[in-house]
């Protein structure tokens, strides 16, 4: 772990009165399941912590993320590796989308933090003109984050850093499923953090909703919408706050007035990008019917650019995490559409060949089930008004996606759809950046995070009025016995006050 210096120290929290209560694994041994037990332990310990006032002083919150930083350039290799063993994850997916993204993230939080922690002030009003009205944002306590197998380092990482910024100890779960990537992260993380306040457990999904019964203060997990629901009944039964990342049927319309082939490498780059295992990556397109062949040569021509004739063959095109996602891509590509491009799998090797379908019925299992594969299915609409009524019959969406040289088409397909995040003419750069909030609205999931916005999910913005005892001769109207004479003089002064700020305030 780090001291505030910034300093590689010894793991001082594995002893207690003299006893050895835990042990930091070394970084060439197996990991071994987290048992809802043990988290008890490592919760207790968290707790204690933060009632301590461990994380409360910004100097800790900086020497935390400092070494997030510094986990992240020290083991670039090891995550390159992991990554490598459990998607196939090409060297340069996952340095871009995995880790210049957390270092993005923690040197952005790093830089800002002394703002973010300062005390916001508000307007004033007639009985407050001689007070101070402020919000403190105050960290609010141990948290528990679970990531997703998608993107198992920045789905864990980015909330984190979110949680040191904001004064949180806080508890990681990565993802099982990817299972290099979930032993590495459980190794290193109490190299580098503070073996108190922050720790990393290896849970199966279906022990995680008994560890969020053990009453965190707040759980943010990102996922598929059936283990989020669960997830979210969990914690209800403790009355905890919940933020949900989850996974859904996210639209991409294609006018056609459009660029068709820089449309094609931006939708093909997205949607096949770590194999189509993704939650912001385009789900289906709606394309005019006037341009769908051209669209689906475009989009042949960008694989064979970015895959060769063999993609199985290229270093730059990943796997299916498991054969149980494997196996249901392949049963949704078999039983929905016309194979247009693609189509090959190979269980062997948890290899889906990019695919393109056309011909695609919206009863079909690829429009009824979330995919996460290398799969994306055309759909022709005769204009925009049959498109955004399609979209507006689903569940919204996580983001919805449009690709016009028409500004008015932008326009009605960002303000006639509701989603949790729109973007014109790409795919998923609005779920990376600092300055932008992520997150979901309905079926998608609830809260954000990123930046600022990650800071505020793990903070109460406490409501701090600051007043003195002055001015009594005029706050004693509101004391009973109550009369018309002070009720009288109550609502004239209502009335100023509704005259000079537009609202009514009664001191």
């Amino acid at each position: 772990m780090l001291d505030m210096s910034g300093k590689m120290s010894a793991c001082y929290a594995c002893q207690r009165n003299g006893q050895v209560t835990c042990r930091r694994p070394k970084l060439g041994e197996p990991c071994l399941k987290t048992y809802p037990l043990q988290c008890v332990d490592l919760l207790k310990r968290a707790r204690v912590a933060f009632q301590a006032g461990r994380t409360l002083k910004e100097g800790f919150r900086l020497a935390q993320l400092e070494a997030v930083v510094q986990m992240l350039e020290e083991h670039e290799c090891d995550f390159v590796d992991a990554l490598g063993r459990d998607l196939h994850k090409p060297k340069f997916e996952t340095v871009v989308s995995e880790l210049i993204l957390v270092k993005n993230e923690a040197l952005y939080a790093n830089n800002n933090l002394k703002k973010w922690m300062q005390p916001l002030y508000v307007e004033r009003n007639l009985s407050t003109t001689l007070d101070e009205c402020l919000m403190v944002s105050e960290p609010l306590g141990v948290v528990f984050i679970m990531g997703t197998w998608c993107s198992p380092v920045q789905t864990c990482l980015v909330p984190l850093v979110g949680a040191i910024a904001a004064g949180n100890c806080a508890i990681i779960s990565p993802s099982v499923c990817t299972t290099h990537t979930a032993e590495l992260l459980h190794r290193l993380i109490p190299f580098y953090l503070d073996n108190e306040c922050f720790h990393a457990i290896l849970a199966g999904a279906n022990d995680l909703h008994e560890v969020v019964e053990l009453k965190f203060d707040h759980v943010f997990f990102t996922g598929n919408r059936k283990e989020g629901s669960k997830i979210a009944l969990a914690a209800a039964c403790t009355l905890t706050p919940v933020t949900l990342i989850l996974g859904g049927k996210n639209p991409c319309y294609v006018d056609r007035h459009c660029d068709v082939a820089t449309t094609a490498q931006r939708i093909a780059w997205a949607r096949f990008h770590n194999a189509g295992q993704s939650l912001a990556a385009p789900d289906y397109i709606l394309c005019h019917v006037d341009i769908q062949a051209r669209l689906v040569q475009a989009l042949k021509c960008c694989l064979m650019q970015f895959y060769g004739s063999d993609p199985r063959e290229s270093r730059s095109y990943g796997r299916m995490v498991n054969l149980e996602i494997f196996n249901r891509t392949r049963d949704m590509l078999w039983r929905s559409g016309k194979v247009a491009v693609g189509g090959q799998a190979i269980e062997a090797e948890k290899y889906i060949a990019p695919t393109v379908l056309t011909e695609v019925l919206e009863s079909d299992p690829i429009m009824q089930q979330d995919v996460f594969g290398p799969v994306v299915p055309v759909m022709t609409v005769n204009n925009m008004d049959e498109a955004i009524a399609f979209i507006n019959k689903q569940e919204k969406p996580l983001c919805v996606y449009a690709f016009s040289k028409n500004n008015e088409v932008i326009s009605r397909l960002m303000s006639e759809t509701s989603s949790g995040s729109f973007c014109s003419n790409d795919s998923i750069l609005q779920s990376l950046m600092v300055a932008l909030p992520f997150g979901g609205v309905g079926a998608s999931g609830m809260g954000s995070y990123h930046g600022r916005y990650s800071f505020d999910t793990f903070s109460h913005r406490k409501s701090c009025l600051l007043r003195g005892t002055r001015f009594e001769c005029v706050t004693y109207l509101r004391y009973p016995p109550y009369d018309d004479r002070n009720l009288s003089l109550m609502s004239w002064a209502c009335t100023l006050s509704q005259k000079s700020q537009g609202w009514c305030q009664i001191l």
